[in-house]
Order: C-alpha cells, then sequence, then structure tokens
C-alpha cells in the first residue's frame, strides 16, 4: 500500500510572498515598460480650447505647444526633434513654448536644446517662456539665436487674420497678482498668458484672461489609477482642459522627464490646439 502524499497548506507567509514576488514583478515591468517605450511614445493631442470673448475673425486659429523638453543626459535628442517634427507636420498658426528646455540649469545643455529646436517656424512665430529649470541667462540667449521670441514678464501684440491678438509670457518665479497685472497693462480683450506653472490659473482669472496654457507637471509622470502624488493635488489639473470663471486652462504632459527617465500611463505629447467660441455658462 503506498503511503498517502502529506497535504501542504498555503501558509500566510507564502501567501505574502507570492503577492509580493508578483507585485515587485508588476512594478518591474512597468519601470522597464515607462523606460524602454512610454517615454518615447510620442503623440500629437489635438484639443479645442473655449476663449471667451473670442471674436469671430480668430475662431478656428491653431496654437501649436510644446513645453517641458528637459534636454539632458536621459533626454535624448532625438526624442526632442521626433516632437519638433510632429508639431511642424500640424502646420499651426503659431507656436508657443512652455520652458523647462534643460533640467537644474545645466547650462551644457542650453545650446542643444535651442537647437532642436531650431526648424519651428510659424506665419505668426515662435515664442516662448522660462520655466523653473531654466537659468536666466543661457537659456534665453540659445533660445534668441535660433529666432525664438523670448517673453519674459513680456507681451507681444500679434495681428491675425486682421485681428488683434495679444501674447503675454511671464517668468517661473513671478507669482504676484500686481506683477503679472503690470505685464497684461494695455493688452487688448483677445489674449493668452504663457505661464509655466498652471497654479497662475487663479490670478488669470482675477486678472480676465481668456486663455492660459501651462506645462510643469508633466501630467504626473508616473501615473498609477487611484493613487495621486500628494504633491502634484495644488495643481488646478495635471494635464488637460480646466476652467475657472471667465478663464480656460490648458496644461501640456510634456516631452521631456526629470528625476526618473520614466513615464507610466502618461505618454509625452505635443499639442494643436483650436481656437473657438466659449458659450454662455
Amino acid at each position: 500500500m503506498l503511503a498517502s502524499r502529506p497535504e501542504r497548506w498555503i501558509t500566510r507567509r507564502d501567501a505574502i510572498k507570492g503577492l509580493t514576488a508578483g507585485a515587485v514583478g508588476a512594478v518591474t515591468g512597468a519601470v522597464v515598460h515607462g523606460y524602454v517605450y512610454e517615454r518615447r511614445a510620442l503623440r500629437v493631442v489635438r484639443a479645442t480650447l473655449p476663449v471667451s470673448g473670442l471674436p469671430d475673425g480668430l475662431v478656428g486659429v491653431r496654437v501649436g505647444f510644446l513645453t517641458d523638453l528637459h534636454r539632458s543626459r536621459t533626454v535624448p535628442h532625438d526624442l526632442i526633434a521626433g516632437a519638433v517634427d510632429l508639431l511642424g507636420r500640424e502646420e499651426p498658426d503659431v507656436v508657443l513654448l512652455g520652458g523647462d528646455y534643460v533640467t537644474d540649469g545645466d547650462r551644457q545643455y542650453a545650446e542643444p536644446a535651442a537647437e532642436v529646436l531650431a526648424p519651428l517656424s510659424a506665419p505668426h512665430g515662435v515664442f516662448a517662456v522660462l520655466g523653473n529649470h531654466d537659468d536666466d541667462r543661457h537659456v534665453p540667449a540659445a533660445l534668441a539665436r535660433q529666432g525664438i521670441t523670448v517673453l519674459a514678464d513680456a507681451r507681444t501684440r500679434l495681428t491675425i487674420r486682421g485681428e488683434p491678438f495679444e501674447i503675454a509670457g511671464i517668468r517661473f518665479w513671478t507669482r504676484r497678482v500686481a506683477d503679472i497685472a503690470r505685464v497684461l497693462r494695455g493688452a487688448v480683450a483677445t489674449t493668452l498668458l504663457l505661464a509655466h506653472d498652471p497654479r497662475r490659473l487663479r490670478d488669470a482669472a482675477a486678472l480676465d484672461v481668456p486663455v492660459l496654457l501651462s506645462g510643469h507637471t508633466h501630467g504626473g509622470q508616473i501615473v498609477i489609477a487611484g493613487i495621486a502624488a500628494t504633491g502634484l493635488r495644488r495643481f488646478p489639473v495635471l494635464a488637460g482642459i480646466a476652467r475657472q470663471d471667465n478663464t480656460t486652462l490648458f496644461v501640456s504632459r510634456g516631452v521631456g522627464t526629470v528625476f526618473v527617465p520614466v513615464r507610466f500611463n502618461c505618454p509625452p505629447e505635443v499639442a494643436l490646439l483650436t481656437l473657438e467660441k466659449r458659450g454662455a455658462m
């Protein structure tokens, strides 16, 4: 008679080990996917922006928006070149750049970051603001050498389709409403504010600015369902459109990465934004 094989019960420790191994495997897989594939999976995001008080002549104007390049050892030339190429194919009326061309003020990448942007063009120009990772000397000088107008607490007036259209740009460190108001003083009704930090939405709304474009958040960069990084909760939105009073905000996920060269559930993007009239609320 054969002896019966002893039963092996799965203990709590065995279960925890199994779950832990599975979790580690899942996290490792996500990191590898985010490093090898997703951080390079550029896409074009096309959105329609409702603008308060938009004149008929400006309906349909297309704004190309590119931000958070973070050219560095871990964000290569070809990734940003791909973003520039994608945006160029969309043929926007005007191109805006939202800041953070390098990481941690690393001046060795100021020229390379600007040079890769050189092919950008649009009938009404290419304009930029600085982010918190950009210095006030080398990055703006490098951008200017490529024909890009840097709006550092400054404003420019364009004429598009016979209508006046203003673009105002503020530095990351310009945070007081009074200082932003000084940049906007004398602006025409249709004004777009370019600010790296989307937390300027409250200020833009207080000043009745119709449109605000921002980056800075990277869309969260690593987005796990049901989990929100505490530090990111202070932003009005991590990516996409938000509204406050008469102001419409668009936040781009950007192109590069910072801290870790990984994206998860948050692919890099270039944005093409089409202006339309905002209906009564």
